[in-house]
Parts: structure tokens; C-alpha cells; sequence
């Protein structure tokens, strides 16, 4: 079982930065993969960026080029570095990873609003 807790969202201007964290209860390293979600309100939760255990990465289209998926497993902690946002990218961002047996573990959320 993995616990997981999100940090680093909050209010921005469009254009501006944020980078959300999230910590894992226990060592990453065998995890499948973990990923970012985001949910707007009236919307479906939708992939944002995934890294697998090996090192690759995805990311939806609409977030190319602006934002990276990284990791530290020595503080067990997955990362989303968001630049250029833009008024869409408002919503409530998920971290999830998915272990053994593909279960799938939710963080809590945390809430990014990008101004106009």
C-alpha cells in the first residue's frame, strides 16, 4: 500500500510557474509508474504526465513542452513543474501511482488556479 500527499498548488498569474510534489509513504523504486491527474470542474479526470519505472515519460498534448514529470527516489517524491500556465490548466491535480498487482493509489489533490 502507498500513501500519497500533494503539495505546491495555489493561485498564478497565467504565464507564471508552479511545481506540485508529491510524497510517497514508502520507497518508489518498484513502483509501476506514477503520474499526474487533473479534474476541472464539470470534467472528467484526465491524464496530465506519467513516468514509468524504467524512466520513460508521456504527457497529454496540451501540456508539451510546458510541463516535466520528475522524481527523487531518495525522498520518494514524484514532481510536476508547470511553466507557462494558461487559464485551462486550472483544476485540481492528482498524484497516482500504480503498483504491483496494478493497484492504483490516490493522493488527496491539490487545487492550481491560473488567473487571466
Amino acid at each position: 500500500q502507498v500513501q500519497l500527499v500533494e503539495s505546491g498548488g495555489g493561485l498564478v498569474q497565467s504565464g507564471g510557474s508552479l511545481r506540485l510534489s508529491c510524497a510517497a509513504s514508502r520507497n518508489i523504486f518498484n513502483i509501476n509508474s506514477m503520474a499526474w491527474y487533473r479534474q476541472a470542474p464539470g470534467k472528467q479526470r484526465e491524464l496530465v504526465a506519467r513516468i514509468f519505472s524504467g524512466g520513460f515519460t508521456l504527457y497529454v498534448d496540451s501540456v508539451k513542452g510546458r510541463f516535466t514529470i520528475s522524481r527523487d527516489f531518495a525522498k520518494n517524491t514524484v514532481y510536476l513543474q508547470m511553466n507557462s500556465l494558461k487559464p485551462g490548466d486550472t483544476a485540481v491535480y492528482y498524484c497516482n501511482a500504480n503498483a504491483a498487482q496494478n493497484l492504483d493509489y490516490w493522493g488527496q489533490g491539490t487545487q492550481v488556479t491560473v488567473s487571466s
